[in-house]
């Protein structure tokens, strides 16, 4: 049964005794297991009291460590947002890797490198960096760490990668020398497209449980389409089991920090690659055993870059200067719940070019602010399709069941997922959490989006993006790197 927020903070009292980071057991320097699902979003657990989901492995490693409520990724594309989590950087920080299906630039380090250099064992297994070419630049192993993928299974669904996730951490382990703290990164490609079309209501799902966003059609469609995705999330929850039983039967766990999380919103329409909240909200749970306080709920918002300069001060090591994240080690040792850092309040998200498909192969710039309680969207080109281009299919949307049925509909979910949108959005979360109702030509709301704009200005001119230093025609320059089939000029060759 999900523990509720009540429940979390009595079991924060009762053990606010504990409040800081024990030294790690036996002198042994901590290890770090990062599980990163492809495309999960943010709640979609047992944990939190979604009916048509079984994640009893997230939900122990919640309610045995800490829950954040607002982990957001700064670009909601694979590519974009593994590449924040990588070099500590925002998504505009990153020169080429701002773009899906780019190239990974070896102008900043990234933490597996640095923590192999500093006597870790390193390792890899799925999806770590990608897609996109980080050999062209110099890189001898993909930047997320060495592989280890020899280990395969028949997965139980028709879609699912073959990869034993489990079985190559398992053999990771086997292979590591003796004393040595280790650093792995799982990486699913669960619950990524494609699915087993049905196979969610053939294992038994009902549809009645699922309850649909108010963006898309109530109907069975999508409902199924929903259930077959939940099945790949509950795929992961048990490669998760069978990883925390090898740290387990290693006496390893209570010395391992594992983090859950994914890099951003499930692959359906107005979610994957947009900038609305379930495209960039991201799940997150940390379990470390006795060395934090467990049972807590925070609400300090924690960015994707945020990752890396915590995993360096686990490890005792100082971020690089060119890390412009933030540790939350210190929100971690607080022993606190709800919000611990008041200063962690604001997040700025990105797009630039995701998919391709339009002339030129142009991408749909985008930059947004966060707040408690607002949503600021600032889209740059609103005379161009947002999620791609018509003719070649909306390359910006993962195909599914779900898109074909909202493209044969021209309605308000039409326009809400693929349509046209304005230069400015603006959202009021606390009512609006789905993001439909947009509030830019409220007059009662003028001054609130005036001072997002100048906020995220500000700190967007801070921070160096090329779109606020006259550089922004250096996005233009980025060479995507995927099927070439799906490119505009591949489309106007082949009619």
């Amino acid at each position: 049964m999900p523990i509720s927020r009540r429940n979390f903070l009595r079991n924060a009292a009762a053990l606010m005794a504990g409040s800081s980071i024990a030294t790690p057991q036996n002198g042994r320097r901590p290890n770090i297991l990062f599980f990163i699902a492809d495309d999960w979003s943010n709640r979609h657990a047992s944990f939190f009291g979604v009916p048509w989901l079984k994640t009893p492995h997230f939900d122990r490693v919640a309610r045995e460590g800490v829950v954040f409520t607002n982990t957001f990724t700064s670009n909601p594309k694979c590519s974009p947002s593994r590449a924040t989590i990588l070099t500590g950087r925002n998504s505009w920080q990153t020169k080429e890797a701002v773009s899906h299906n780019s190239i990974f630039p070896n102008d900043f380090p990234v933490y597996p490198s640095i923590l192999g250099d500093a006597g870790y064992h390193v390792g890899l297994t799925g999806k770590g960096w990608g897609p996109g070419d980080f050999k062209v630049t110099g890189w001898k192993h993909n930047p997320a760490g060495p592989g280890y993928n020899k280990m395969t299974y028949k997965p139980p669904y028709k879609g699912m990668s073959n990869n034993d996730y489990a079985a190559n951490f398992a053999d990771f382990l086997g292979q590591r020398p003796a004393g040595k703290p280790f650093c792995f990164w799982m990486g699913s490609t669960e619950p990524h497209r494609i699915y087993e079309e049905g196979a969610g209501v053939r294992a038994g799902k009902r549809l009645a449980d699922v309850k649909v966003p108010s963006y898309w059609p109530d109907n069975n469609l999508i409902k199924s389409d929903i259930l077959d995705y939940a099945l790949e999330v509950e795929s992961n929850d048990q490669h998760l089991g069978r990883v925390i039983e090898s740290l387990e039967r290693a006496g390893e766990l209570d010395n391992t920090m594992i983090v859950v999380t994914s890099d951003h919103g499930m692959p359906f329409p107005r979610v994957k690659g947009q900038i609305y909240e379930d495209g960039f909200h991201i799940p997150l749970a940390i379990r470390y055993g006795k060395n934090i306080v467990q049972g807590r709920v925070i609400d300090d918002f924690i960015n994707t870059r945020d990752f890396a300069p915590t995993f360096l001060e686990l490890a005792g090591l100082k971020a690089p200067a060119s890390m412009t994240g933030k540790s939350f080690m210190d929100v971690l040792k607080s022993g606190k719940s709800g919000t611990v850092d008041a200063t962690r309040d604001v997040m700025v998200i990105a797009k630039e070019r995701h998919d391709v498909g339009r002339p030129g192969d142009a991408g749909y710039p985008v930059r947004a602010i966060r707040t408690k309680d607002f949503l600021y969207i600032r889209n740059y080109t609103p005379d161009v399709w947002p999620a791609g281009m018509p003719e070649t299919g909306y390359r910006d949307v993962d195909d599914s069941p779900s898109k074909t049925f909202i493209l044969s509909h021209f309605d308000d979910y039409f326009k809400l997922n693929f349509g046209k949108r304005p230069a400015e959005e603006l959202f009021h979360l606390t009512s609006d959490p789905d993001c439909v109702k947009d509030q830019a030509r409220n007059l009662d709301y003028a001054l609130i989006m005036r001072g997002l704009r100048d906020r995220m200005e500000k700190i967007l001119k801070e921070e160096g993006d090329p779109r606020f230093n006259g550089n922004a025609s250096f996005f233009d320059t980025i060479q995507y790197t995927g099927p070439k089939h799906h490119s505009w000029e591949n489309w106007i060759k082949n009619q």
